[in-house]
């Protein structure tokens, strides 16, 4: 089974105080830093969840916070071992939303600005919709998912039917990875699909019957017993 593990950032104090975090590079907390290593520990090493010898390709995004989640993560030696085979690629196209007008702001404080604008008089603001005054709107969110997801399948159309192990790793960031999930199953940017994940999470997807034009959630997974 091929698998696709997006992981999110670990805490920051923004995150705490749901403010938009888009391009600002706000370090991890203490608590966010122990995020991800109890993840880590948990679910990243030989024969876990995330194995790094069945890594294929890592795609990370460029902040810090992002980068931060990648060495914690994977930890030094195996980081430096997939960055020296090639196999790390940092992008902006997994980058976090570029929230614009509205980086360092609350949903309720965003909604307030566009009201004394004289926006939204006939329903609320969306991001999924309306996207950001000054920053990215949702079809340019789309357009450079996209462009990665054809990148991942790539890498991973050889390998359907088995052969050498073919996983990918992403490390982004919370609405981002939303964003991903809904383009990775084909939806439009709109569709009201709710998802939550918390920081220093990993989620799972794949691909039914193994079908590169069947993209999936893996909404279970089974381990093997220990010898």
């Amino acid at each position: 089974m091929l698998k696709l593990n997006p992981s999110s950032t670990g805490e920051t104090e923004w995150t705490i105080n749901g403010r938009c975090t888009g391009k600002s590079e706000i370090p991890l907390t203490a608590n966010g830093i122990s995020q991800v290593q109890g993840t880590g520990e948990m679910l990243v090493g030989s024969g876990k969840l995330i194995d790094p010898s069945k890594i294929a390709h890592v795609f990370c995004s460029p902040r810090q916070r992002a980068q931060t989640t990648f060495d914690l993560l994977l930890g030094d030696t195996q980081k430096a071992e997939l960055v020296k085979e090639g196999k790390v690629t940092i992008t902006e196209d997994i980058a976090e939303w570029d929230y614009g007008e509205y980086e360092g702001l609350k949903p309720h404080e965003i909604r307030s600005q566009r009201k004394e604008k004289g926006l939204d008089t006939s329903e609320a603001w969306d991001i999924w919709r309306d996207g950001c005054e000054g920053g990215e709107s949702a079809d340019q969110v789309r357009e450079r998912l996209d462009r990665l997801i054809q990148m991942i399948h790539d890498v991973q159309k050889p390998h359907m039917n088995g052969g050498a192990a073919a996983d990918v790793l992403i490390i982004a960031h919370g609405h981002i990875l939303r964003a991903f999930t809904k383009r990775w199953l084909k939806y439009p940017m709109e569709f009201p699909f709710t998802m939550m994940m918390e920081p220093g999470a990993i989620g799972i997807m794949s691909y039914a019957h193994h079908n590169i034009s069947k993209p999936a959630i893996l909404v279970g997974m089974g381990f093997p017993q220990k010898a």
